[in-house]
């Protein structure tokens, strides 16, 4: 089995790349994920990418299938698509596509162009933000009741939080609390029109940076009067940059190659 492992702003992914869009059982890829992503005992990574290549498919190029390290399955990944279209044009040979990529969020569209070697530049069409409803546990956060708080979807669920000092919160015990949702606590600045955030992602745990994640504090950072279209989010791993036009979100942001490995397989794996 080969594979190649990316990173976008040090978000890190294994990607699989398939010659047909035949789901992988469940039960296998979570497996899969969870052997391969572990940090000690395999390769290494937030997630593993199934990409199945459908070239003569009207409605997309190619279906994505995410898993998080732990073997949950994840409707979508900003940081990761970016990291599954490079994979793509690397494979293809080219240096640049527009791809249209189906996500358990909905359909994506990536534009991608490769800026040097092993480095991409992509731009992805990530759809619109909606409400989504508190998790069970919020109040577990044990909260500041005034403080601003966006519960929002962009696929996949979010809860995001304005605070004071972001290095300043146990991240850890406050994305345990919220397990089901990807928790992002962010900050004004420091320059103008921008926010700082960290990221507790669901599956994983702290990341460098989280894609949606942007989005979503992006979305929030501009309901609170704090930004305007045009938002740079400041992570760990590196900047994102957001666009914003109504509901509607668009993140731009690197893919890097790490490395390419061949894998035994195990049994029924892709």
């Amino acid at each position: 089995m080969h594979l190649s492992k990316h990173h976008g702003l040090g978000n890190d992914f294994l990607v699989v790349l398939r010659d047909d869009v035949v789901p992988v059982p469940d039960d296998v890829a979570a497996a899969l994920a969870v052997r391969l992503c572990h940090r000690t005992r395999g390769i290494g990574a937030d997630g593993l990418i199934i990409g199945g290549l459908a070239v003569r498919r009207i409605a997309c190029d190619l279906q994505m299938w995410l898993y998080n390290a732990d073997g949950s399955r994840a409707e979508m990944s900003g940081n990761g698509i970016r990291c599954l279209a490079q994979a793509v044009i690397d494979k293809r040979e080219v240096t640049e596509a527009t791809l249209m990529i189906s996500t358990d969020g909905g359909l994506r569209r990536v534009d991608v162009k490769a800026t040097g070697p092993g480095e991409a530049w992509a731009s992805v069409e990530m759809g619109r933000i909606t409400s989504a409803a508190p998790p069970e546990r919020w109040h577990q956060l044990d909260l500041d009741p005034a403080r601003p708080v966006a519960h929002v979807s962009i696929g996949n669920p979010h809860a995001v939080v304005l605070v004071d000092d972001v290095d300043a919160v146990d991240l850890l015990e406050a994305g345990a609390a919220v397990p089901e949702v990807n928790l992002e606590v962010i900050g004004t600045g420091p320059e103008a029109g921008a926010i700082t955030m960290r990221v507790h992602e669901r599956g994983v745990g702290i990341t460098e940076a989280c894609g949606t994640g942007a989005c979503a504090a992006a979305w929030a950072a501009r309901d609170w009067g704090l930004a305007g279209a045009q938002v740079v989010v400041h992570m760990l791993g590196g900047d994102g940059e957001v666009t914003l036009d109504g509901a509607n979100v668009t993140l731009a942001g690197p893919a890097v190659h790490i490395a390419a490995n061949d894998v035994a397989e195990t049994e029924g794996a892709p």
